[in-house]
C-alpha cells in the first residue's frame, strides 16, 4: 500500500507558485489577489477560509477577507460581489459555502464573474468543463486530478467508479476522469444513494473515488485488491483516544480498506490541501488572465 500523500505534494505546489509570484514582481507584474467572502461566523466556514487566506500568505498571494453578517440581504451580498467584480486588482472571488437559508445560492454563484471564479462553480465554467474546453475547474476535483498525475497512477481503460453526484465533487470528477487525455480516458460510473447493489459496483472498480459525506461508509468488502481510494469525505466525531476530544473520520474505513489499496489517501492530509492548492492555482491563472482575458 503507498500514501497518496496530499499534504506533501501541496507543499511542493505551493512552493511551484511562490516561485511564479516571485518571478512576476521581478517583472514587474502584479502579484495575485484572492478576496474571500463568508457570511455569518459558522465555525466549519470560519477553519475553512483562514486555511485558504493563510495559503495566499505562503505563496506571496495578496487577499482579502470580506465578512458578511448572517442576516445580511441577499440583494446586499449581491451588491458586494458587483463591487469585487468591477474591481481590476482582485483576480479571484469565493464565496464560502454553504449561505444563510434566505439567501440563494444559484443566484449568488451565477452573479461571481466567471472569470473570477476560482472555485470552478458559475455555470460558464461548468458547461466549459462538460465540452472539454478551458475553464476554472471545481478545485477538490481538480486537486484529486493533480495527485493522481503527481503519483503517475494510470488511468486510461480503467474503471472509475465515483461514488456521490454533488455539483462540486462528484459531477465535475466524472467528466475529468472520462475526458480525452491524461489523467482520464477511464471509464466512468457515477454512484449515489439511489444505486442498487453499491457494494458490487465498488469491487469492480480500478479507481475508487468517495465522496458520500457518509463517515466510513467504504468497508473491506467493497475494494477489490489493488485498487486505488481516493477519500474525499472528512468529519469531525468524538473521540475517547484524542486529546482534544475529537478526530477526523473520512468515508473510507481507513484501516481495513487500507491493507487492500495500491494506492489509497490518508484523513486528514490526503485531498483537502489539494483542494487549497488548486485554489491558488486558479488564482495564478486569473492574474496571468490565461483562461479569460
Amino acid at each position: 500500500m503507498n500514501l497518496l500523500d496530499g499534504k506533501l505534494i501541496s507543499s511542493q505546489i505551493k512552493e511551484e507558485i511562490a516561485d511564479a509570484v516571485s518571478e512576476m514582481k521581478k517583472s514587474g507584474k502584479k502579484v495575485p489577489h484572492l478576496a474571500a467572502m463568508i457570511v455569518g461566523t459558522e465555525g466549519a466556514s470560519e477553519t475553512y477560509v483562514a486555511h485558504k487566506v493563510k495559503a495566499c500568505g505562503q505563496v506571496g498571494f495578496e487577499s482579502t477577507l470580506v465578512r458578511m453578517d448572517a442576516g445580511v440581504s441577499e440583494e446586499a451580498l449581491l451588491a458586494k460581489i458587483e463591487e469585487i467584480n468591477n474591481n481590476d486588482d482582485i483576480d479571484g472571488l469565493i464565496v464560502q459555502l454553504p449561505l444563510p437559508s434566505h439567501i440563494s445560492e444559484e443566484k449568488v454563484v451565477a452573479a461571481i464573474s466567471y472569470k473570477k471564479d476560482v472555485d470552478g462553480f458559475h455555470p460558464i465554467n461548468v458547461g466549459r468543463l462538460f465540452i472539454d474546453q478551458p475553464c476554472y475547474v471545481s478545485a477538490t476535483p481538480n486537486g484529486i486530478v493533480e495527485l493522481i498525475k503527481r503519483y503517475n497512477i494510470e488511468t486510461s481503460g480503467k474503471h472509475c467508479v465515483v461514488l456521490g453526484r454533488s455539483n462540486i465533487v462528484g459531477k465535475p470528477m466524472a467528466l475529468l476522469m472520462a475526458r480525452k487525455g491524461y489523467p482520464g480516458d477511464a471509464t466512468v460510473t457515477v454512484c449515489h444513494s439511489r444505486t442498487k447493489d453499491i457494494k458490487a459496483v465498488c469491487r469492480t472498480a480500478d479507481i475508487l473515488i468517495v465522496a458520500m459525506g457518509r463517515s466510513e461508509f467504504v468497508t473491506a468488502d467493497m475494494v477489490k485488491e489493488g485498487a486505488v481510494v481516493i477519500d474525499v469525505g472528512i468529519t469531525r466525531v468524538k473521540s475517547e483516544k484524542t486529546k482534544s476530544g475529537w478526530k477526523l473520520l473520512g468515508d473510507v474505513k481507513y484501516d481495513e480498506v487500507a491493507p487492500k489499496c495500491s494506492y489509497i489517501t490518508p484523513v486528514p492530509g490526503g485531498v483537502g490541501p489539494m483542494t487549497i492548492v488548486s485554489l491558488l492555482n486558479n488564482t495564478l491563472k486569473a492574474a496571468r488572465k490565461e483562461l479569460y482575458d
